[in-house]
């Protein structure tokens, strides 16, 4: 039924002003502002992965990952975050390295990954498959 229906995805943040400086200046995303007064704004992602981000004023961040960014080098990438302000979260029973690294390539048990947080406390990562 849905097989051929083009398909995106959405989070809401509390503040759009907001979402846009973080995802547009702070991670240098494109981000595109649709309507201000309703606040919805899309993220133009890599690939073509458009998602929308709209305003929802009672906002609760999610309590699992919401975006996750496949990247080469996952070190080059948080050292990146880390001096744009932005620090990776800590998670009890996660083996987290200083940097706050699961190193799960190592062990094979998945991708290299770490978590943070956008202003609105939602969860995003950025993981390294190979």
């Amino acid at each position: 039924m849905l097989a051929q229906s083009e398909a995106f995805s959405g989070f809401a943040v509390p503040d759009i002003a907001e979402a846009q400086r973080f995802y547009g200046e702070t991670l240098g995303l494109d981000t595109e502002v649709l309507d201000e007064q309703n606040g919805l704004m899309t993220l133009h992602l890599a690939g073509g992965r458009d998602t929308l981000v709209y305003r929802k004023p009672d906002h609760e961040p999610a309590s699992f990952t919401i975006l996750n960014w496949r990247v080469d080098d996952i070190d080059a990438v948080v050292d990146g975050l880390n001096g744009r302000g932005v620090e990776l979260e800590r998670y009890e029973g996660m083996e987290q390295d200083e940097k706050g690294v699961m190193r799960g390539r190592a062990a094979n048990r998945g991708p290299d990954i770490g978590w943070f947080t956008d202003p609105a406390g939602n969860i995003l990562s950025v993981l390294q498959e190979s």
